[in-house]
């Protein structure tokens, strides 16, 4: 937590920079923890214990900008690395367009009000979290001769910030983090050696789903064993919902300020335009209790809201900051999302599986990359192919390749199967007419 002295030093540090000729401010402190313990087989193979307290000030000095970052908390040594960040900042270009947000726009009500802290975070010993990394283990360890290998990582982290501006802002954030990963490894046939891995998270360690994360591992390893390739074509494709957001990320980032900026985006000029299919709506809701990523304002202090991101189909939103706002001329939004929701559809993925008389169901990619000027893109996956209904062969060393807007455009159906353990709460999703090259 951040305390009322750190809080207090941070509002000295910024007045500092104030009154030693900086004209405006951002000051930003951090603190937090993180722990890892990771099983390989029956050995604990890593521990990793980590604390974090710094310091971030925003100076805007005479139309220049500079960032600069320290952990030094003493009153004495902080105001001496102030002077020398202000002197730093004078021999950098000036850049009229960095400024702080018009302050009408800063979020300006109660902290924590999102339910985002496990306030008995330092109440899990750390005996209850290598108990529960070797379950992961012991769950599957001599069931079967072909595993070769079990890994099983526990993870935690909190971490608060605290942030002021000279302009009128103070914002306060809290959030934790429980995570768990196990990942299999068994012998295949010949040379292949199959791998597949499953994962649980959650903000409170009540919430954590803390069994059968090992079996879920081994049980998806398992259902890769015998993967081949098989004939080049167009295909349904069926998007495991712990995948889809490999195809929605690039279309975020083509959101970006920063991306339309450099012109590397191919959203440019899409604003308000129908770009893929009126099957989609996509919003972004950052208020949500307890759950990942809500928040009440942005990594500016700008107040966050609901927004229509996509709206059958038609682009809504860009993500834009002040600086790029500036730069583009265009009106500031928010500097990027917070939790992402689709428009949900009524079937879950089993249903979808079973209704599909041939198709490929993608439960991996390994490796590619998307165009982010164009939106072309290939990558490799893996999977499964589906024959009237049910998993028919686990496939590998194939890719889809195409354009993200063609293949948007190309949405038969939208699942209702989001995973609750992130901040793209996405669905299985249903294409048509993808692209395989395999054989």
């Amino acid at each position: 937590m951040i305390s009322s002295e750190q809080k207090y030093l941070a509002k000295e540090a910024m007045q500092f920079a104030l009154d030693n000729g900086a004209n405006n401010a951002r000051v930003t402190i951090y603190s937090g923890s993180s722990s890892l313990f990771e099983y390989r087989d029956k050995n604990l193979d890593k521990l990793q214990q980590a604390s974090e307290n710094r310091m971030e000030i925003e100076l805007f000095v005479d139309e220049r900008y500079g960032s600069y970052s320290t952990n030094r908390m003493e009153k004495a040594s902080l105001f001496k690395f102030i002077v020398a960040a202000i002197e730093s900042t004078r021999y950098l270009d000036k850049d009229p367009m960095r400024t702080l947000p018009v302050s009408s726009r800063y979020y300006k009500g109660a902290m924590f009000t999102l339910d985002t802290y496990d306030k008995d975070f330092e109440k899990v010993n750390i005996d209850t979290k290598l108990i529960i990394a070797r379950n992961m283990v012991d769950e599957i360890y001599g069931v079967d001769e072909r595993i070769i290998s079990i890994t099983a990582e526990y993870n935690d982290n909190d971490s608060f910030m605290y942030m002021i501006s000279s302009n009128g802002f103070e914002g306060e954030t809290a959030h934790s983090k429980y995570f768990l990963c196990s990942m299999v490894a068994m012998k295949g046939d010949g040379d292949a050696r199959p791998s597949s891995s499953w994962s649980e998270a959650a903000l409170y360690f009540d919430n954590l789903l803390k069994d059968n994360v090992g079996r879920k591992a081994y049980e998806r390893t398992l259902q890769k064993l015998g993967q081949t390739k098989i004939d080049s074509g167009r295909y349904l494709m069926l998007l495991d919902n712990t995948q889809s957001y490999n195809l929605l990320s690039p279309m975020l980032h083509a959101m970006s300020g920063f991306a339309l900026h450099q012109k590397n985006s191919f959203l440019i000029n899409k604003l308000n335009e129908k770009i893929i299919s009126d099957k989609v709506t996509i919003v972004d809701e950052p208020h949500i209790k307890g759950a990942f990523g809500a928040r009440m304002f942005d990594s500016e202090g700008v107040a966050t809201m609901k927004r229509n991101l996509i709206e059958n189909g038609v682009l809504k939103t860009y993500f834009i900051d002040t600086y790029n706002g500036i730069k583009l001329n265009m009106e500031p939004t928010v500097s990027s999302y917070s939790i992402v929701n689709f428009d949900l559809g009524t079937r879950s993925h089993e249903q979808i599986l079973a209704s599909i008389d041939k198709g490929i169901w993608v439960t991996g990619f390994n490796g590619g990359n998307s165009n982010s000027s164009t939106g072309d893109f290939s990558f490799g996956i893996e999977g499964f192919l589906i024959e009237k209904g049910k998993l028919s062969k686990p496939i590998n060393e194939m890719n889809i390749t195409g354009n993200l807007l063609s293949l948007w455009n190309n949405i038969l159906e939208i699942g209702n199967d989001p995973r609750p353990n992130s901040s793209m709460r996405i669905p299985s999703l249903l294409f048509k007419d993808v692209d395989f090259s395999g054989t």
